[in-house]
C-alpha cells in the first residue's frame, strides 16, 4: 500500500512533470473508481495544472481551481506514459487500468498518467472537487506527522486521548495521524523498540520521546531516500529499506533474531521479539479467538 513517503515522492515527481501542462481528458476504465459527479469530469478538460500535493495518503492534482484527487488504496499506483494510446481505454475486469489522465501534446507525443489497481478487490478512488476538504477522507485526516506543527506535545496529547488502545492501531488510524499505514507503523515501532500491542497512554516520558523521534526519522528518511526518484523506482526503494515489515522468517537487521508475524485488524504485522517484546513472541489474538 502506498503510504506517506511514497505518495509524497509521487507528488514531487508529478509536480515536475505536470506543472503548466493542460489536462485534455480523463478516461474512466473502472467505473467504481469515480466517487463524485459534481463537477463532472468534463469540467477539468483544458485546465492547466498548478500544483500536485499530498494530503495524508491522498494525491491531489490541482488544475485551474479544481482538484483531481486520488486515493490509491491497497494496490493502486500511478504510471507515467510518454505517449498514451489515441483510443480511449475500454472497461475490462482483466485490466488493472482504472483511470487515464491525458495531457496536451508535446513534441508529437501525447503524454499521460495511467492509474492502475492490481488484484480483484477494487478500492481505488478518484474525486473531482472544488476543494480538497470536500473529500470526506481528507476532511477527517489527523495531523501530518512530517509537519512542523506535529510536535512531541501533539503526539503526547494523541496518545493520552487514545487511552488503552494498542499503539499499532493508533499510528495507522488516518483520523488520528495522517499518512502512516501498516508498513511504516511496523517500521516506526521497530525503530522505537516498542511492542505493537503496548497501550497508547502507558508510555513513559522517555518512551514518548523515543517514539516521536522514530516517527519523524523513519518517515523523514524514507521521503529523503525517495526524493528525485521516478514513480517506477519507488516500490523497490521502499522494500529494500524495510527492517521488519514483509520480512517474516528473515533475520532482524539490528539483532539477528527471526522476524515474526501476527494477525492485526484486517491485515498482519511484523516485529522483532528481541528488539520489541523482550524476546517473547506475541500471541496471535485473532487466530486464538478462531480456535476457541
Amino acid at each position: 500500500m502506498p503510504e506517506l513517503p511514497e505518495v509524497e515522492a509521487l507528488a514531487q515527481d508529478l509536480r515536475g512533470r505536470l506543472a503548466g501542462r493542460a489536462i485534455t481528458k480523463v478516461h474512466i476504465a473502472a467505473f467504481s473508481a469515480l466517487k463524485t459527479y459534481d463537477p463532472p469530469l468534463a469540467a477539468i478538460e483544458g485546465a492547466l495544472v498548478d500544483d500536485v500535493r499530498r494530503h495524508g495518503k491522498f494525491l491531489d492534482v490541482e488544475a485551474s481551481g479544481l482538484h483531481l484527487v486520488f486515493h490509491l488504496a491497497r494496490a493502486g499506483w500511478v504510471r507515467w506514459k510518454d505517449d498514451v494510446p489515441a483510443v480511449p481505454p475500454r472497461p475490462s475486469n482483466k485490466s488493472p487500468l482504472a483511470v487515464r489522465v491525458v495531457l496536451d501534446e508535446a513534441d508529437g507525443l501525447t503524454p499521460g498518467l495511467d492509474v492502475t489497481e492490481a488484484g480483484t478487490k477494487k478500492s481505488l478512488a478518484l474525486y473531482l472537487v472544488r476543494s480538497p476538504g470536500e473529500v470526506e477522507g481528507i476532511a477527517r485526516l489527523g495531523p501530518d506527522p512530517l509537519a512542523e506543527s506535529f510536535t512531541r506535545d501533539v503526539l503526547a496529547g494523541i496518545l493520552e486521548t487514545e487511552g488503552r488502545k494498542q499503539i499499532k492501531g493508533v499510528l495507522r488510524h488516518q483520523g488520528t495521524i495522517a499518512g502512516i499505514g501498516n508498513a511504516y507503523s511496523d517500521e516506526i515501532l521497530h525503530a522505537a523498540r516498542m511492542s505493537p500491542f503496548k497501550p497508547a497512554s502507558s508510555l513513559t516520558d522517555d518512551e514518548l520521546t523515543t517514539l516521536f523521534r522514530a516517527v519523524k526519522d523513519t518517515l523523514g528518511d524514507a521521503v529523503e531516500r525517495s526524493r528525485g526518484l521516478a514513480a517506477s523506482e519507488l516500490k523497490a526503494e521502499k522494500k529494500s529499506h524495510l527492517a521488519v515489515h514483509g520480512r517474516t522468517g528473515l533475520a532482524c537487521p539490528v539483532c539477528g533474531d527471526t522476524v515474526r508475524e501476527v494477525s492485526f485488524a484486517d491485515s498482519s504485522l511484523q516485529y522483532c521479539p528481541t528488539c520489541q517484546t523482550g524476546g517473547k513472541p506475541l500471541a496471535d489474538r485473532r487466530m486464538s479467538r478462531l480456535l476457541k
